[in-house]
């Protein structure tokens, strides 16, 4: 979705379009914030999901998701509500949000410490909640 979402409207085929139709179906076949999409298992969703990360690798985010949806011009959409105050609700006092899922000592280089603030968490939310203003 985040894929698609880079295409420019005017480029897109029927494909393109058809496939941003049902991947916007299925993230929205339930609240996104809950995140209890089907599994083959019925596994709960893993805790990962409300953490936010930087880089996001094999693990995503809730963010990621609102990163996708808001690209695809659904920040506005009642069904994101409750996942873009989540965001909101982790940002400190000083507007900057922390970096709670994170691969230090799996890449080169760290990106920032866990549980303190991170300019690149800040970044990815600070998008989204941009895109979903309009």
């Amino acid at each position: 979705m985040l894929a698609l979402g880079r295409v420019p409207a005017a480029r897109r085929t029927p494909i393109i379009k058809r496939a941003i139709r049902r991947g916007i179906d299925f993230l929205f076949s339930i609240d996104p914030a809950t995140a209890v999409y089907p599994t083959r298992d019925g596994a709960k969703p893993n805790r990962a999901w409300w953490k936010f990360g930087f880089p996001v690798f094999y693990v995503t985010d809730l963010l990621q998701l609102a990163e996708a949806l808001t690209a695809l011009g659904h920040g506005t959409d009642p069904r994101l509500r409750r996942t873009l105050q989540l965001i909101r609700d982790k940002q400190d006092a000083r507007g900057r949000w922390p970096l709670e899922y994170d691969y230090t000592g799996k890449t080169w280089v760290d990106f920032g410490a866990k549980h303190e603030p991170s300019k690149w968490v800040t970044l990815r939310a600070l998008r989204v909640l941009k895109m979903a203003a309009g």
